[in-house]
């Protein structure tokens, strides 16, 4: 059991957020993937070029190194950013970031370099979605758009909506339908004409969080029970009071939906709101030292019960990766 005295966690813990999970207008970015949503074995495959050759991402041979086209080197780099995994030092050389290390780092016993387990991509999904400098419209998608049933031009007009309303200059139209079906196809599995999965589906590993379902040109997206380790959500919220040192507790009504402003974790793993009570007891039960359910006049609050630089958001993955070690 974990509690707020324990420091082995502390040579681990992330540097101060690289990329803000607070929306701020004037830091954003569209259409940086090349137009191709991730695909299997490429977070693994560039974050070990990466560990092997640091210049890798400007080197002329990246393509037979990473055994893809010039366009793809430039994505598998752009999805490494935007899962957190890899960032840009002063001197504008990249390395990895401490999660990015021990996800992937083979040489310092990684947690799940292949990413066999589901919680890893619950993992990766957060990271995305709750990174609007570097994955904006995702962010966009999971926290502000809010239609559970819609098609490509109602995504595409909504999402246009925000950028003219929300963000500091022009971005053009193209590049966000670009964005738009990348998401689509990042999340949603695309079916053949027999209506079994098609290979494109097969290529996006977020696509078997099932977070998006596609019929004919409708998609849908529908709050439910989905297999979420209550360690990956204990991960999310110590985030969450990282990033707001000033607070003690977070009112539920701001972790199941949010305005656009602070990613919320039941929009973002698309849970039901009795789903993630149900998780909130399991952590709670779980890490009784570190958070604490309050009900204060029909209001339900989450507490940190730690000091912030006890509570630390790496613990909880620890936790999760050790057990299954253990398991083993």
């Amino acid at each position: 059991m974990l509690d707020c005295k324990q420091k082995q966690y502390q040579e681990i813990r992330l540097e101060a957020f690289q990329y803000p999970l607070k929306f701020n207008p004037k830091q954003v970015s569209f259409g940086r993937h090349e137009t191709f949503p991730i695909r299997y074995g490429w977070l693994s495959k560039g974050f070990q070029a990466l560990m092997e050759n640091p210049k890798i991402f400007n080197d002329d041979n990246a393509t037979v190194t990473l055994g893809v086209g010039k366009n793809m080197v430039s994505a598998i780099h752009y999805w490494l950013q935007a899962a957190q995994l890899i960032q840009q030092q002063q001197d504008k050389q990249w390395q990895a970031t401490p999660i990015g290390k021990k996800l992937f780092a083979k040489a310092d016993n990684a947690w799940d370099p292949y990413l066999e387990d589901e919680a890893s991509l619950w993992l990766i999904h957060w990271l995305i979605a709750s990174n609007p400098v570097k994955a904006t419209s995702i962010f966009w998608f999971f926290n502000r758009f809010h239609k559970h049933q819609f098609d490509e031009a109602e995504l595409l007009n909504a999402l246009k909506i925000f950028v003219q309303s929300q963000i500091k200059g022009k971005r053009a139209a193209s590049t966000l339908k670009i964005d738009v079906s990348v998401i689509l196809r990042m999340y949603a599995p695309s079916m053949n004409e027999r209506g079994g999965l098609s290979e494109e589906a097969l290529d996006s590993p977020l696509a078997n969080l099932k977070l998006l379902y596609r019929d004919g040109k409708k998609f849908f997206t529908t709050p439910e029970a989905r297999n979420i380790p209550y360690s990956i959500l204990g991960f999310a919220i110590a985030e969450l009071f990282q990033a707001q040192p000033h607070i003690s507790g977070i009112n539920l009504r701001d972790l199941i939906h949010s305005e656009g402003i602070w990613p919320a974790p039941a929009a973002v793993f698309r849970i039901s709101e009795a789903h993630l009570l149900n998780l909130l007891e399991e952590l709670t039960a779980n890490y009784p030292m570190l958070y604490e359910l309050r009900d204060s006049a029909g209001i339900h609050q989450l507490y940190r019960k730690c000091q912030l630089n006890e509570l630390l958001p790496e613990q909880f993955l620890q936790h999760h990766y050790a057990s299954l070690e253990n398991a083993a």
